[in-house]
């Protein structure tokens, strides 16, 4: 079973606080009928400050959905290099023992994948598989584990490396005006993060079983517009209710590997919002201090999509609470809607 060892985060150097975020919004819609309660609810997220790649006067220029892509692409060569040479130290592994390399991002695209760039660029072989996932949003950094886990499985003693590159203010959008297109200007951040499964030895989460579930014709509640200017974020106000149905697929999950979604060591999760977490939280009969990991990444970085359950799993290795057989979950959600769940035991070997 794969090793799921300590990642890297990496957010940019440009930061914007609450307070500030407030301020700008109260400037930019003054004269929005519901900005009142788009305060309320930017500011009951929880956030402290997001980092953006930009200054936030770039930010709210809009150059055009080309330019956009072409400056995701070019920051994206200038960061993920570091991030990932970072995470193949801390497994232990050089590049050229890396058998597979998924690459997660909603925030830009390309073709090919920027995981042919990094294997011609940091030293990959060139028999490296690559999957990049472009289409699972917030659930993608998840998704990338499971699958990663999976191709470990399938050949025992391979190794793969996940990278998540979520730069989320490429998408403001300065025309949509909806409370939730407004509320998630002040919910997204920036960030990239790697981690690397290794298929022998390693310290961190020995991965034991993962698994999937859609909330069946909820594909309309978070999704993308992909229109002349860009990829346009579409939140249904729905979304924060779907807890309900997929606590149950957390706990059938542990189930199904013999435990108790209740009575597990550590809860690393999607921090999509503070609403998110609450009725996670009482859904599973687990206590807020549960979760402290993913409201600590949102806390500090907002919504950083795919890479939120990265991150809150490095908080986890540098609070340094976890002993041997430690039992945990780890789980994203995102558009479809979907869930990718994983359970492991901590290992030190």
């Amino acid at each position: 079973m794969a090793v799921l060892c300590r990642p890297v985060t990496e957010v940019p150097e440009h930061v914007i606080t609450m307070d500030e975020t407030l301020s700008l919004a109260r400037r930019l819609h003054r004269d929005h009928p519901d900005l009142e309660l788009v305060l309320r609810l930017i500011s009951r997220t929880g956030i402290r400050k997001r980092h953006l790649i930009q200054p936030v006067e770039r930010v709210l220029e809009h150059p055009g959905f080309g330019a956009r892509n072409e400056l995701f692409l070019s920051e994206a060569k200038r960061r993920v290099p570091r991030v990932v040479q970072r995470a193949l130290e801390n497994a232990g592994l050089p590049a050229e023992r890396i058998d597979l390399i998924v690459f997660v991002s909603c925030t830009g695209f390309s073709m090919p994948s920027l995981t042919a760039w990094l294997i011609n660029t940091m030293g990959f072989r060139p028999q490296t598989r690559q999957l990049p996932i472009a289409q699972l949003g917030c659930a993608a950094g998840s998704a990338a584990v499971n699958r990663a886990h999976d191709f470990c499985t399938a050949y025992p003693g391979a190794n793969a490396l996940v990278v998540a590159c979520e730069f989320c203010s490429l998408c403001y959008q300065p025309t949509d005006l909806g409370v939730g297109q407004l509320l998630s200007n002040g919910l997204f951040g920036d960030a990239v993060a790697a981690v690397v499964l290794r298929g022998e030895g390693g310290q961190g989460i020995r991965l034991e079983r993962n698994g999937s579930y859609l909330i069946p014709h909820t594909e309309d509640w978070i999704s993308y517009a992909v229109r002349p200017t860009g990829f346009h974020f579409q939140l249904d106000r729905r979304v924060p209710g779907t807890m309900a149905p997929l606590a149950p697929a957390l706990a059938e999950l542990a189930d199904q590997h013999h435990w108790k979604v209740s009575d597990l060591d550590f809860y690393l999760v999607h921090a999509g919002g503070p609403r998110i977490l609450a009725d996670l939280g009482r859904f599973l009969e687990v206590p807020d201090e549960a979760f402290r990991h993913s409201r600590a990444t949102l806390t500090e970085y907002g919504n950083i999509a795919s890479a939120v359950v990265l991150d809150a799993l490095g908080r986890l290795f540098a609070e340094g609470s976890s002993v041997a057989d430690h039992r945990g979950i780890l789980a994203g959600f995102g558009p479809g809607i979907t869930a990718e769940m994983a359970l492991g035991r901590w290992t030190e070997e």
